[in-house]
């Protein structure tokens, strides 16, 4: 068996590019014709002047953080669909809330190349940790794994004890989810005595993979491989054998450009990850995702010639990932708003023992502890995820315009 997914993977440069950008002008095509939101911002453009990286900068830009309005205007996808709700096999809603189209075909969101990438293969028993409610990562990897021939345990998140009982008993070699929660798993096992060996791969995403965690499982014979995606766009990169780098999905077209503008910036330097999704159903033209990162120069060791980045090194705005749910300063001003006694706040996020961790600092003249449990609800009812509450007295905080400070450190 080859050990890459198809042919794509080692295309020379300039036979990627001239098909990535015949299918560049063919998806304008597509989308001004059948999109009303691209109809009205691509109007001037002519798919024939798209000829190369600098004729395609000049299309304005698509913003992740601009969705959550868009689709108030336009239920349910903000005019950036190719089809009406019927046809779609699923809805998803992740924080914001943003809506998300799927379709229930093979590999949909094309993570079955980054699974394959992790040495999972036709056969495997695939341990599914990612949520299977509201948001699309469940849906994605057991879709991607069963393209690739891969029965799924549908686990879920949670239920650690049985999370461990269920790997004991029906031994899966594969293992997908967030890395912090495997560690939780495996120490779990640990604890109750349960083999849970049988794990020997693993592709995780929606957190940070720092050295020591990643080391950790190897001593355990545990293969951990990453990728970055979004919920919007499915595969963006993933991580090879190399481990240099994340090599860029051969579904998408990626920029890096300058923050704030859809300028590119120069290979190397750090900007915003820019995709286009090259799909007909959600047809996302120059879609700003809010992350950071930059190119890295030559050609992955591993032979998959695609361009290669750093993976993500924070955010363009103020948005932060956290557990793998997007949190966005609207839903912490939401917490606010369920709470009169609140003044002034900041959502902190710091990486604690492996882990993603937050909490909400609340300027207020109340400081009792039923307060600070009903804020703690208010996060977890509206971001998706468990936080701390620390009450501060007013003018705490600096006078700075952050709403959440994502101060995390992998070192």
């Amino acid at each position: 068996m080859s050990e890459f997914y198809d042919s794509l993977e080692t295309r020379s440069a300039d036979e990627r590019q001239a098909a990535q950008f015949d299918s560049i002008r063919a998806q304008i095509e597509h989308v001004k014709a059948n999109t009303t939101a691209y109809a009205e911002s691509l109007k001037d453009i002519d798919p024939v002047s798209i000829i190369d990286p600098a004729s395609f900068s000049s299309l304005p830009l698509t913003r992740k953080s601009e969705l959550i309005e868009l689709q108030k205007a336009d239920r349910p996808f903000g005019g950036y669909t190719a089809n009406n709700i019927a046809q779609f096999s699923h809805v998803f809603a992740s924080p914001g809330p943003i809506y998300e189209p799927g379709f229930d075909v093979a590999d949909f969101w094309r993570f079955a190349r980054a699974l394959y990438a992790s040495g999972f293969r036709p056969g495997d028993l695939v341990h599914n940790t990612f949520s299977y409610h509201f948001t699309p990562a469940g849906k994605m990897f057991d879709n991607a794994a069963a393209a690739l021939g891969c029965a799924v345990i549908p686990a879920g998140v949670g239920q650690t004890e049985l999370q461990v009982q269920t790997i004991a008993d029906l031994k899966p070699s594969a293992y997908v989810g967030t890395p912090s929660f495997l560690k939780i798993i495996l120490e779990k096992a640990d604890e109750l005595g349960a083999d849970v060996s049988s794990i020997s791969k693993g592709h995780v995403g929606g957190e940070a993979l720092p050295p020591p965690l990643r080391d950790g499982f190897a001593e355990r014979g545990i293969n951990v491989l990453q990728n970055y995606g979004t919920a919007d766009l499915g595969l963006i990169a993933y991580e090879s054998a190399a481990r240099e780098g994340l090599i860029i999905d051969e579904g998408v077209y990626v920029e890096i450009v300058r923050p704030g503008t859809g300028e590119l910036v120069a290979e190397g330097e750090v900007g915003e990850v820019v995709v286009t999704n090259l799909g007909r159903e959600y047809p996302l033209i120059r879609f700003a995702t809010g992350d950071m990162s930059a190119v890295l120069p030559g050609q992955s060791p591993c032979g998959r010639s695609n361009m290669r980045i750093k993976g993500w090194m924070g955010r363009a705005d103020q948005t932060a990932k956290v557990r793998g749910m997007f949190i966005h300063p609207e839903q912490v001003d939401k917490v606010a708003k369920r709470h009169a006694e609140i003044g002034k706040l900041r959502l902190v996020v710091d990486w604690v023992d492996e882990a993603d961790q937050i909490t909400l600092q609340c300027e207020t003249e109340a400081g009792d502890e039923s307060l600070a449990a009903a804020i703690a609800d208010s996060i977890r009812s509206i971001c998706k995820v468990r936080g701390e509450v620390e009450l501060l007295a007013p003018g705490s905080l600096p006078n700075d315009g952050k709403v959440i400070d994502d101060i995390r450190k992998y070192e």
